[in-house]
Parts: structure tokens; sequence; C-alpha cells
């Protein structure tokens, strides 16, 4: 990665994180939106305090330079299943809040993809495959 590419991804990998973070409050406290989204999808309370577990691993995972790319597609697995719960059961807008709950994870999903994107030559499987493209280029 270039120096831009570098700085874009550490922007978004802290914008994601640090929504990501603020959630944790509301799921660990049992807060009364959280245990309404969980009771609504029958996962209550396991559900919610697991998808704060993962959320925070993908939290940490995304501020420490050697695991930015795991922190990255562990958010990207989680918040598409909170992108697929609003579009399916949800709905855009839970108990009147604009829609702001999923705006946060599209604003999350999208921030993911492109540090993956970003950082796709990290990933194990690509890495051997660009190294190959590059001594036979």
């Amino acid at each position: 990665m270039n120096r831009t590419q570098s700085i874009i991804s550490w922007v978004l990998q802290v914008l994601a994180a640090a929504i990501l973070f603020q959630t944790l409050f509301f799921k660990f406290t049992g807060a009364e939106e959280s245990v309404y989204i969980f009771t609504t999808l029958g996962m209550e309370p396991w559900g919610r305090i697991g998808s704060g577990i993962a959320e925070l691993i993908a939290c940490v995972l995304l501020l420490i330079p050697r695991t930015v790319l795991w922190g990255a597609l562990l958010s990207l697995g989680v918040i598409s299943g909170a992108i697929f719960s609003h579009l399916t059961r949800l709905g855009i807008v839970v108990q009147g809040d604009g829609g702001l709950l999923f705006a946060l994870a599209v604003i999350v999903f999208t921030a993911c993809a492109v540090v993956v994107a970003l950082r796709r030559r990290q990933l194990p499987v690509l890495a051997a495959r660009f190294a190959r493209r590059a001594t036979t280029a």
C-alpha cells in the first residue's frame, strides 16, 4: 500500500472501530433498544451478548496493525448479519431512530469493505497469488 492508501485505511479502521465500540455499551448494559432488537430476532440475551463479544474482538483487531485485515473481515461478517436483520425483520427504522442504527451498520460495512480491498494483498491466499504474478511479469 502507498502512503495515501494507508492513511485512508487507518481512518476507516478507526471509524469502524469507534462505531462498533460505541454500540457495545448498549449491548452489554442491556439497553432497551438492544433488548428490543434481539427479542424481535428471537436471540435475546445470547445473540446480544455474543454479537457484542464478536464486535469487541473486531474493534481490537481493527486497531492492531498485524490483525487489521482479520478485524475488517470479522466486522464484515457481524455487520452483514445486522444489515440482513434490518432488511428482513427489523426494518430500516427501529423504535423511531430515523434509521440511525441501519445507517451506522452501512457505514461500518462500507468502511471495512474498503479496508479489505486496500489490504487484499495481505490475505494469505491472495498474497501468494500476487507474489507469483510479480515474479512472472
